[in-house]
């Protein structure tokens, strides 16, 4: 009887089916115009920034696929009768735009308060533009950002 071997991460076939289920959710979430509520802060709309919750040293942009997902968020935190004031904004746009701007570790938390339905897209390559991934090379980055 041989032991049990176990297959690298790479050749491992769950493992890449995972990642192209993964990359099939990504795809339809950079196509997709989301909910993105404005901060609470304050200023007239059109001067708050995107609302985002901090976890662990990294911020997340929260968007929320639909109205009723974001009523589903409103009444976790029992905020449900104050006005939500949103932009509709494309998720590339999110990723790539809203995502390097923060400045900080970044990454967007789409309908959070689904729990197992909802979905984390963290800072990390292909899924951030690489410059504000967390795990870049730095020597690399350093390289692009002189050229």
């Amino acid at each position: 009887m041989q032991p049990d071997r176990q297959v690298p991460l790479a050749q491992n076939p769950e493992a890449a089916g995972r990642r192209r289920a993964f990359a099939e959710l990504l795809g339809e979430f950079r196509r997709t115009a989301v909910l993105v509520p404005l901060g609470d802060g304050p200023g007239p709309a059109e001067e708050r920034g995107l609302l985002t919750a901090d976890f662990n040293g990294t911020r997340f942009i929260l968007a929320f696929s639909d109205e009723q997902a974001l009523a589903r968020y409103t009444q976790a935190r029992h905020e449900y009768s104050r006005e939500w004031t949103y932009r509709t904004v494309l998720g590339a746009k999110l990723l790539d735009v809203a995502v390097p701007a923060a400045g900080v570790p970044c990454g967007v938390a789409l309908d959070c308060a689904d729990g197992p339905d909802g979905m984390v897209f963290p800072p990390v390559r292909g899924i951030v533009p690489d410059k504000a991934a967390v795990d870049r090379d730095e020597d690399q980055a350093d390289e692009g950002d002189s050229a």
